[in-house]
Parts: C-alpha cells; structure tokens; sequence
C-alpha cells in the first residue's frame, strides 16, 4: 500500500519567513561550525499534527476530517519571536522560535484538529502542544562543548518581537525526504470559516 509522510501545520507569511532568515543568519554567525543543521526558511511551519506515514488512501479522509475540525473557528493572529530549545539549554537538540496566541484559539484548533484525527488512527501527542517554529536541529556529531555554546547563546540572546501574522486556514502537508532536505507540498487546505 502506497504510504506518504504528512502532517498537518499553518504556513507561515512571507514576513515572518523573511524575519527568521535574517534570525538564522546572525545565529549562524554565532554558533560553532557544525553544531547545527539549519531548517530551510521556506521549510519552517506552524506544525498542529504530525501524522507520520499515511496510506494514501486516506489522505480524502483525512483532508474531510481536517476541514470540519476547522470549520468552527475564526480567523485569528499570532505573534512570533522569543528564542528556545528543546528539551533543555544544557542540551539543546532543536532550536526553536516562540509563537503566541493568548486568546487560547490556537491552542483549541490545535486540540479540535487532533480530535478529528482519532477516527482515523492518529494518537494524540501526550507532550503538551507547545506551538514553535524550529529553526534548527543538533547535529548528532556536535561536540558536548560545541551544544553548550549554542545553548549559552540560546538563553542569552533576546530574540525581539519578529512579527504577527493572521491565521486563516489550516494545510495538510506531504513531506518528501531527500538528501537536499525535505520538500514539502500542500495537499489540502481547511478554511478557518467560523460557521
């Protein structure tokens, strides 16, 4: 059975695109050589859900479940900025940019899509929904030395407001892994339509 790797997530303004290449470069100034391999601005988005491999006979399905989890939502706006990792800044493996949302809209459409997923065999996350945009992930070969560094510059670098965007639709998204990174194609879109 043919198999694709998806996901669901928001894309991100040209604005906000834009703002974290100029975020990623000065990092990339800052970080040892090696330590980190950087995300590719247009690959970065808001992730929601992360389905794993899914028969492509399902993807109708899934794009039909997605389109009524977010129905009842309204369009609403997130601001970005703030810098982070995960898990912790003694060893950091992903860094990360911050998104807020303080209404808790997107914390619900977050909850709602994963809902509508249960139906279909996608387990929940357990972990909490912390929304973020990964800018960059460990290499496995950086040095205890070399993760330290970033993780010092991580949580001492004031990342300023890098901007805000409005949010009215939801993508579900294929992932193609290649040896050039991944490459990404929108499968299906669910409008934010508040009905």
């Amino acid at each position: 059975m043919e198999q694709i790797r998806a996901f669901i997530a928001i894309e991100l303004s040209e604005d906000i695109l834009s703002a974290i290449a100029d975020l990623q470069r000065q990092l990339k100034k800052q970080v040892p050589e090696g330590t980190v391999r950087w995300v590719k601005p247009g690959g970065i988005h808001l992730t929601l859900q992360f389905l794993g491999d899914v028969p492509v006979v399902k993807i109708n399905s899934i794009a039909q479940a997605l389109t009524a989890a977010c129905a009842p939502f309204h369009p609403f706006s997130v601001t970005v900025g703030g810098l982070g990792c995960f898990p912790n800044a003694k060893r950091p493996r992903v860094t990360w940019v911050g998104v807020d949302e303080p209404t808790g809209t997107l914390a619900a459409l977050q909850k709602a899509i994963e809902r509508a997923m249960v139906p279909l065999g996608f387990t929940p996350e357990r972990r909490a929904f912390h929304p973020h945009l990964t800018l960059g992930r460990t290499k496995r070969q950086a040095t205890r030395d070399q993760a330290q560094a970033l993780g010092t510059l991580i949580t001492t670098t004031q990342i300023p407001f890098l901007g805000q965007m409005n949010v009215r639709q939801v993508c579900l998204i294929r992932s193609d892994l290649r040896p050039t990174g991944a490459v990404y194609t929108r499968l299906a879109t669910a409008p934010l339509s508040g009905q």
